[in-house]
C-alpha cells in the first residue's frame, strides 16, 4: 500500500471484497501524514518500527496475566489478607423460597412496593418478611471481603510494578522533559526493546480486564469502567500502529502514577485500618488531581493537539487519536468528582469509602434492632424465613 489514493472497490466476489475493507481499513491517508506511507515504516537500515502483527502477543499476555492472577490470589493475597486482618461481615441468608427466588432470578432484585404484596399473597409471607428476603438475598450476592481484598491487591501489585517499569523506560529519554521532542522525526521514529515490553505488557493486562469483569466486582461505575478499558485498548494499538509510542509511553505512566495508591488504599480498607486507610486516600487524591487534570491536559493533550500540526497537516489519526484521549479526560473528570466526594466525607470527618462499592443493606429495620436490644433475638414469625447467622460463601 504505497500509493496515497484509496483502493477500488470490488464487489465481484466475497474475498475481493474482504480485500477491499482491508485496503481500506490500512489506507495510509487514515493512519500516516500526508505523503508518507506504510513503506516508509519498513524496518531498514538498523531501525525498527512497530507493526500491527506485534499486538497479537497480548492476547496471550492476557490469559497469561488471568493465570498468575489466580495464583497471586490463591497463595499471596489471601495469606496477605489474614496477616492484615481482614474479617468476613456475617451475614443473614435467606431461606429457599421457590416463589421469592424465582421473581428474584427472573424479574428483579429491586421489587416494586406492589410487586412485594403480589409476592406476599403467593408466597404466605408479610410483606415486610418478603422485603426482608429480598435484603438478605441481595446481600449474599454482593462479593465478600476477602474478594474484594485480592481484586484491589492484585491491581495494587500491578500498577506499582507497572508505574515503576513506565518510568524507567521514559525517565532518561530526551521528550520526558521536552515535549517537542516527541515528535522529532515523527512517524519515523525507530522502536526501543523496553518499548515493546511495556506496550504488551500494559495491554495484555487492560485485555484480562476486559475479559474478567463479568467476574470482579461490580461497582456503581461499571459502565464508566468498561469504557474505559475499551478506550484504552483501542488507543494503546492505535498509538502502537501509527507509531505514537513516545507520547503513548508517557499517557500510560500517567494513568499507573495513581491507581496503585488508590488499590492499597482499598486493601487496607478492606482490612479496617480506616486512619492508614484515609491518609493514602489524601495522597491518592492529591495525585490524580495533579496528574489526571493538570498534567494530562495542559501537557500531554496540548503535546498531542499543538506541537504535531506545526510539523505536519492534521490528518485522520490525529483526529481519532485525540478524540481517544478526550475520552480518557472525561472518565478522569467523572473519578474527580467521585474523589472530591470522598474528600469533602473526609475533611467533615467521616470514613472514607470507595464511592463506587456497592455496601451491604441493613437487614433489620430500627424497630427490630430495638426490640432486639430489649428482648434477645427475635423470630421473624415465619418458618422458612427463620435463619442461624451464616458467613456468606
Amino acid at each position: 500500500m504505497e500509493g496515497q489514493e484509496a483502493p477500488a472497490w470490488d464487489a465481484a466476489a466475497p474475498g475481493s471484497m474482504f480485500q477491499t475493507l482491508y485496503s481500506y481499513f490500512w489506507w495510509d491517508q487514515l493512519w500516516l501524514p500526508v505523503n508518507l506511507t506504510w513503506a516508509d515504516l519498513e524496518d531498514h537500515d538498523g531501525r525498527v518500527y512497530a507493526k500491527a502483527s506485534d499486538l497479537y502477543i497480548s492476547i496471550p499476555f492476557a490469559f497469561l496475566f488471568l493465570v498468575v492472577r489466580h495464583l497471586f490470589e490463591i497463595y499471596v493475597a489471601t495469606p496477605l489478607a489474614r496477616a492484615l486482618g481482614v474479617k468476613e461481615k456475617i451475614r443473614l441468608r435467606a431461606a429457599p423460597v421457590p416463589v421469592l427466588e424465582n421473581f428474584y432470578a427472573t424479574c428483579t432484585k429491586h421489587p416494586k412496593q406492589v410487586d412485594v404484596e403480589s409476592l406476599s399473597r403467593k408466597s404466605g409471607c408479610t410483606v415486610r418478611q418478603v422485603e426482608r428476603w429480598f435484603r438478605r438475598r441481595r446481600n449474599q450476592d454482593r462479593p465478600s471481603l476477602l474478594k474484594k481484598f485480592r481484586e484491589a491487591s492484585w491491581r495494587f501489585t500491578f500498577y506499582l510494578l507497572a508505574f515503576i517499569a513506565g518510568m524507567a523506560v521514559i525517565v532518561d529519554k530526551p521528550w520526558f522533559s521536552d515535549l517537542r521532542v516527541v515528535w522529532n522525526g515523527f512517524p519515523k521514529q525507530t522502536m526501543l526493546s523496553s518499548q515493546y515490553w511495556y506496550y504488551m505488557v500494559e495491554l495484555g493486562f487492560y485485555w484480562s480486564l476486559l475479559f474478567s469483569v463479568a467476574s470482579d466486582v461490580k461497582r456503581k461505575d461499571f459502565k464508566e469502567q468498561v469504557i474505559h478499558h475499551v478506550a484504552t485498548i483501542v488507543l494503546i494499538s492505535f498509538s502502537w500502529c501509527a507509531n505514537y509510542i513516545r507520547i503513548g509511553t508517557l499517557v500510560m505512566a500517567i494513568h499507573d502514577a495513581s491507581d496503585y495508591l488508590l488499590e492499597s488504599a482499598k486493601m487496607f480498607n478492606y482490612a479496617g485500618w480506616k486512619e492508614t486507610c484515609n491518609n493514602i486516600f489524601v495522597v491518592f487524591a492529591a495525585v490524580f488531581i495533579v496528574t489526571r487534570l493538570i498534567i494530562f491536559p495542559f501537557w500531554i493533550l496540548h503535546c498531542t493537539w499543538v506541537y504535531p500540526v506545526e510539523t505536519y497537516p492534521a490528518f485522520f489519526g490525529y483526529y481519532f487519536f485525540n478524540a481517544m484521549l478526550v475520552v480518557l479526560q472525561c472518565l478522569h473528570v467523572f473519578w474527580a468528582y467521585l474523589i472530591l466526594r470522598m474528600a469533602y466525607k473526609f475533611l467533615s470527618g467521616k470514613l472514607v469509602e470507595d464511592e463506587r462499592s456497592d455496601h451491604d443493606e441493613t437487614d433489620l429495620s430500627e424497630e427490630e434492632d430495638t426490640t432486639m436490644m430489649k428482648n434477645g433475638p427475635v423470630s421473624n414469625g415465619h418458618g422458612l424465613l427463620n435463619n442461624n447467622h451464616q458467613k456468606a460463601e
